[in-house]
């Protein structure tokens, strides 16, 4: 009984040696904010099927015209308009595919790159006019989606760190003032990454960025 006792006191004493040796906090600061896409890269892909070469690169030659001048037209540059080479499938190189009436099948590309979202993602609203003049735009697929980027993060990053920092701060003072203690200076402190998501599938031109500190603080009686 008497060692048990012992046992206690030595332990209630170690414990209260840690605490004071250990008067720190450590909180963690979120800043997040969202901003609207500064750049987009629109892929327009036409598909052209036919058993005749020559027919075939007559119909690519027009749709590609008629793709740029569409962009042309409604505020697109040269700089912004990439038009890749062709690719032709044939489909009777296949010697597991032998069902097929058109020999041939081509994907054309047209790659938009641009800073000005706005206007893009208004042509994108309009390329049915182009079924106007015969000329289909295929589907996208994972291959071939749209992107959205933010590239002004540097010009973001200073006041989203003050105020992961300021509320960082703002959860130890309050951690302090519950404990009865007073906040003293920094320890540590390390930055997070920042992170940039789409704030969601419908809109993937708004981007969520956040990041997150790690700030340690000397707690003072």
């Amino acid at each position: 009984m008497i060692g048990l006792i012992f046992m206690g006191l030595c332990l209630k004493t170690g414990l209260g040696r840690v605490n004071q040796s250990a008067r720190t906090v450590n909180v963690k600061g979120l800043a997040e904010m969202n901003v609207e896409a500064n750049k987009v890269v629109w892929p327009i892909v036409v598909k052209v099927v036919s058993n005749d070469l020559n027919t075939l690169y007559n119909d690519v030659n027009k749709n590609n015209n008629a793709v740029v001048k569409f962009l042309k037209d409604n505020g697109l540059t040269d700089e912004e308009i990439a038009v890749d080479a062709p690719q032709v499938v044939d489909r009777a190189a296949n010697m597991y595919d032998n069902d097929w009436k058109q020999r041939y099948n081509v994907t054309s590309k047209i790659i938009v790159t641009s800073k000005n979202v706005s206007l893009v993602r208004d042509l994108m609203s309009r390329q049915g006019e182009l079924l106007k003049q015969g000329v289909a735009i295929s589907a996208q697929d994972y291959g071939t989606s749209t992107i959205y980027e933010y590239t002004e993060l540097n010009s973001i990053k200073p006041q989203m760190i003050e105020d992961a920092t300021k509320n960082a701060r703002a959860a130890a003072e309050k951690f302090a003032k519950d404990s009865e203690s007073k906040l003293g200076k920094i320890k540590t402190a390390t930055q997070g990454l920042f992170s940039i998501e789409n704030i969601d599938e419908n809109t993937p031109y708004i981007k969520h960025i956040r990041v997150v500190t790690n700030v340690t603080y000397f707690l003072e009686d």
